[in-house]
């Protein structure tokens, strides 16, 4: 789905399951990672549109793509400065303490698994703000601002501090539904086949930018499934 696009910007909502990696593992060039996510988001093909960040396969939700050359440089150069406002929802398991707060370990290469990133004292700097918008029993709707762009930055500092995204098979989460209690919720977290992680809003000020994309079907399905009251 395209929820933006004007003469020098095209933003699209990502569904979860698209590739956004260039590597030689998945042999995959920057122009064939553009026609997909084009397609999946149901446009046809532009071999004008570049990439100008990158969500995990599993996220969902805002993509920026420039339409020309300048317009490329001026939103890499506001990701490169830290001047891009960038919002998450993730379910996850346990509820943080405090309810909201700021997240600063240091990541890096996970040593023992090269797929994986991990806090590491030699790593780069990393820094997630949190915010708890509702506690359930066994889970909480969190927003997330990172500050960084480290590597799986969000879902590292959340498997950290000992609560993995639900869904998040790589970063703890693949066992935890067995231990919820209610039978129709752990259905439900059974049934996820990615980390339940939202890219939900892109702001960039100074150039007047601003997209914000639903909470896609399953997320929404888990909501239902939480029920509709919080336990605070």
């Amino acid at each position: 789905m395209t929820l933006f696009e004007s003469p020098d910007v095209v933003a699209l909502d990502k569904p979860p399951g698209v590739s956004m990696a260039a590597s030689r593992a998945s042999g995959l060039s920057e122009a064939q990672i553009v026609a997909g996510l084009l397609a999946a988001c149901g446009r046809p093909p532009d071999s004008n549109l570049r990439l100008v960040h990158r969500l995990d396969v599993g996220t969902s939700g805002v993509v920026l793509l420039a339409r020309n050359e300048a317009a490329h440089r001026s939103l890499s150069s506001a990701f490169q400065r830290g001047s891009v406002r960038k919002t998450y929802r993730a379910l996850v398991y346990g509820h943080p303490e405090p309810a909201d707060g700021l997240y600063d370990d240091p990541l890096g290469r996970d040593l023992r698994d090269g797929r994986r990133m991990a806090v590491r004292p030699d790593g780069k700097r990393a820094v997630t703000r949190y915010r708890s918008l509702a506690a359930y029993p066994d889970l909480a709707d969190l927003t997330l601002s990172p500050e960084t762009g480290r590597t799986h930055q969000i879902r590292v500092h959340l498997f950290a501090h000992g609560h993995p995204i639900a869904g998040d098979d790589l970063y703890g989460a693949a066992t935890l539904w067995e231990t919820v209690s209610e039978p129709a919720l752990r259905r439900a977290l059974a049934q996820l086949t990615r980390p339940l992680l939202h890219s939900e809003r892109i702001e960039i000020p100074e150039l007047a930018l601003d997209v914000a994309s639903p909470l896609p079907t399953d997320y929404t399905r888990l909501l239902d499934a939480l029920g509709a009251a919080p336990t605070r």
